[in-house]
């Protein structure tokens, strides 16, 4: 479908002339508006899919040719698989290259004077693009195509497209020479390309820049469609064509909720259309069975509160409101910790520093406190997320770290890359309040920790957000995950998501992946209940032609290998750059460029503007320094910005990462030792994710760690074996009592404590302990492998008749 989108009117121009004394927000030019005129999203909605156009159309309005910069955003799942650019009646396909190459392509040809449109992904959600020699007059048309899932849960879809990039917090030490992009904010060793993600931005009051407009069409698909609901704009509709109203300014989220009924299990097998040998994608969505109603198991629990300065206004309301019902559904049978953070972390002081037991007068303590939170400082999410994680390093219990937030940060790689090494078994849940949120980076985390991520983009929103995490703070109504297939062969390591997650109540499970040869056949998918009791859901394969499920596989694949290159596996890059190109699926290290032939500025001279965005809706500046102001002025068309940082914050660099008790002396001659670097607050910055080091956090899964910060940034610490396999072995015998999910997931962390502990470790000496590994992770029921485990560390521990124990050989 195409939009009629009209252009400013002299007189809205005349509106934008600016008085001598003008400060910072507006525009210093009498000769238009800005370059990007107008904004369309074209939505068609088939089912639980969505296919999307987005419409972009730059305007020099100048004497000049320019090149216009536009930092924006997109649903952090889409595949984003083509881009066409029209100008002077031409229109150009453009091509994925690898990035650099599409760097250098699109840099040669606007120097060379021709028209060129080039388009990169800088985080999941935030992209860039460029569009060079525009001529004065001249209108530039991109368009972007994309296709996406809708998430769906408790028999809703949910369709989210974001508008605008909220400013974002960015901590690290600036780094010398040129920046990576036309941003405010200077790149950092902790956000290497900040200036890339950190778009100028109008302040409040500024006239509409632009005209917006966004349809959506619905085929439900057979499904029974009941009410659809728009939560941040009005929507007229007609006839399964909704649109929002005009003069709707971009500063926030689309969202659409639609009430679905009949969804079903289903298997689809998708052939490809060209190659050397038969090959396709599948797909599996399998229900979750009707929650057992079992009572929850007890569990710990770590609420995190943003409380920076981006989280002014309903946003702290919003968030205090969220924290409180959180630490409200906790039973005395738990355990909780409240912190919030900006610059710093606080707690509640009454509370003590550990855990406390959920009664009602300790919970009554902790909402009193998050009532009289509010908003200041800057976005530092490494050092509560380390300090949350170091309290949840121990016991029993069901881990569950809830962190409440507006995800403005820019170091999200950082931040992913250091939590993946400590997390353990902890789940993390995150809850995104913003009518702007960095919903892909929280997504991400939450896919990490193997928990939820909810978005609140408004305070009606958030009692059915509360509810979603409330039912998933509980225990997982399937576990241990495991799919097969009969008559369809499966290719190994092609599975999305890399990792199976736990299956939740009222949430589908969702698995793809590729296989070889005929389509055909069935999938099952195997799991445990909490009572212990087999899962088993077998689907037959029905063969389609729909190439949406190809490419929104190949985009959970690219975001499975990018979150693993982001946690340190740096080898995987060139398998992202060829999964990107075969199957035409934008990433980070591919770009869609378009390069018209035709020269049509002779010398390529042009002056660079980029596109100032909306403030979000609802953010007001903080402090009157802290949300950066911009401008652009008619002789430069230069961006200009005040620090985005609150001048009173203190630097807070780095932090101290859970570290190894250090034994004194090791009698025995066999000690475990692993290099941790700590971070020295007032003096170390952190390191970005390119130099950080994957044995930093080698033994952070094991339970006598204790944080022990270095002054010169590295210390080697010592295991001892025979007290650390003492503890374990009590932690089962304090277990045998309970159920047997309880008992199995003692077993699953002590494989996962053992395997960390000895992975990069060639002694002969610990054989046992591997062959002790191996029977936990083997097949085989919890009622078989408990007293096994518990005999085979009995006899370690003991060592065999005659013989000293195997550690002091």
């Amino acid at each position: 479908m195409t939009f009629s989108v009209i252009p400013m009117a002299p007189a809205e121009l005349d509106r934008i002339r600016i008085l001598p004394d003008a400060g910072l927000g507006t525009l210093r030019t009498d000769r238009g508006n800005l370059p990007l005129a107008r904004l369309g999203v074209h939505a068609t909605i088939s089912g639980l899919t969505a296919r999307s156009v987005v419409t972009t159309e730059f305007v020099n309005s100048h004497d000049t040719p320019i090149e216009a910069t536009y930092v924006f955003p997109l649903p952090d799942r889409a595949a984003v698989t083509g881009l066409t650019m029209t100008a002077d009646g031409r229109t150009v396909e453009a091509e994925l290259q690898e990035r650099a190459a599409a760097r250098h392509t699109y840099d040669q040809a606007v120097a060379a004077g021709r028209r060129a449109a080039i388009a990169e992904e800088e985080r999941p959600d935030v992209f860039t693009m460029r569009v060079g020699t525009i001529l004065p007059g001249e209108h530039v048309v991109v368009e972007l195509r994309m296709v996406g899932p809708l998430a769906y849960e408790d028999g809703a879809a949910t369709f989210r497209f974001p508008l605008v990039v909220a400013p974002r917090y960015v901590p690290g030490t600036a780094l010398p020479g040129p920046q990576a992009g036309d941003g405010t904010a200077l790149d950092t060793d902790a956000v290497p390309d900040a200036s890339r993600i950190t778009p100028p931005v109008l302040l409040p009051g500024f006239p509409n820049p632009l005209r917006l407009s966004v349809g959506v069409d619905i085929d439900p698909a057979g499904l029974t469609l009941g009410e659809v609901r728009s939560s941040l704009h009005t929507v007229r509709g007609e006839g399964g064509h909704l649109e929002i109203g005009p003069g709707e300014r971009v500063d926030r989220d689309f969202i659409l909720r639609l009430d679905y009924a009949g969804a079903s299990q289903a298997a689809v097998a998708v052939p490809d259309e060209a190659g050397d040998e038969p090959q396709g994608t599948y797909q599996l969505t399998v229900l979750p069975p009707d929650d057992p109603g079992l009572r929850p198991r007890p569990k710990d629990v770590v609420l995190l509160l943003d409380r920076s300065g981006s989280m002014s206004g309903w946003k702290m309301v919003a968030a205090r409101r969220a924290a409180a019902r959180v630490i409200d559904t906790l039973t005395t049978d738990d355990r909780f910790a409240v912190r919030t953070f900006d610059h710093a972390v606080d707690r509640p002081e009454e509370l003590g520093d550990g855990l406390v037991e959920a009664t009602d007068r300790q919970r009554f303590r902790a909402v009193q406190y998050l009532a009289g939170v509010d908003a200041r400082g800057g976005t530092e999410l490494l050092a509560p997320m380390h300090e949350a994680l170091a309290l949840l390093a121990d016991g029993t219990r069901d881990r569950v770290l809830v962190l409440v937030t507006d995800g403005q940060v820019g170091n999200e790689d950082q931040i992913l890359a250091d939590v993946t090494g400590v997390l353990g078994s902890t789940r993390i849940h995150s809850i995104g309040i913003d009518r702007a949120v960095n919903g892909g980076f929280l997504a991400r985390l939450a896919s990490v920790g193997g928990g939820r991520s909810e978005l609140v983009e408004t305070e009606d929103r958030l009692d059915e957000a509360m509810e979603q995490i409330h039912r998933r703070i509980g225990s997982p109504v399937i576990t241990d995950l495991q799919i097969s297939a009969e008559g369809l062969d499966l290719i190994e390591g092609a599975r999305s998501p890399h990792r199976l997650p736990s299956v939740y109540p009222g949430v589908p499970l969702v698995i793809s992946g590729r296989y070889r040869g005929a389509p055909g056949g069935s999938l099952t998918v195997t799991g445990r209940t909490p009572d212990d009791q087999e899962f088993r859901a077998t689907v037959a394969v029905r063969e389609r032609a729909e190439p949406a499920v190809t490419a929104q596989w190949a985009r959970a694949a690219l975001r499975d290998l990018e979150d693993r290159y982001a946690a340190g596996e740096q080898e995987l890059e060139p398998q992202i750059v060829t999964t990107s190109l075969r199957f035409g699926v934008l990433c980070r290290f591919t770009a869609f460029v378009a390069v018209d032939s035709r020269v049509v500025n002779e010398g390529g001279e042009r002056r660079r503007v980029t596109q100032p965005v909306e403030l979000p809706a609802g953010w007001q500046p903080v402090d009157g320094a802290a949300m950066p102001v911009h401008a652009m002025t008619a002789g430069s068309l230069t961006a200009l910005s005040t620090s985005s940082s609150p001048a009173a914050a203190p630097q807070r660099a780095g932090f101290a990462p859970i570290q190894a008790r250090s034994t004194a002396a090791d009698p025995a001659g066999l000690s475990v030792a692993g290099t941790v670097s700590s971070a020295e607050p007032a003096h170390v910055p952190p390191q970005p994710p390119s130099r950080l080091r994957r044995e930093r956090h080698t033994f952070a899964a094991v339970p006598s760690t204790v944080r022990a910060p270095s002054p010169s940034g590295s210390q080697t610490y010592s295991f001892d074996i025979q007290d650390l396999l003492k503890r374990e072995a009590q932690r089962l015998a304090d277990g045998e009592d309970g159920s047997p999910m309880q008992r199995r997931d003692l077993l699953a962390d002590l494989a996962s404590r053992l395997a960390t502990l000895i992975t990069h470790q060639s002694d002969p000496r610990l054989e046992p302990l591997r062959d002790l590994i191996a029977l936990l992770n083997g097949p085989g029921d919890v009622a078989v492998k408990w007293p096994a485990a518990r005999q085979a560390l009995a006899e370690i521990l003991r060592g065999q008749p005659g013989r000293k124990p195997f550690w002091k050989r």
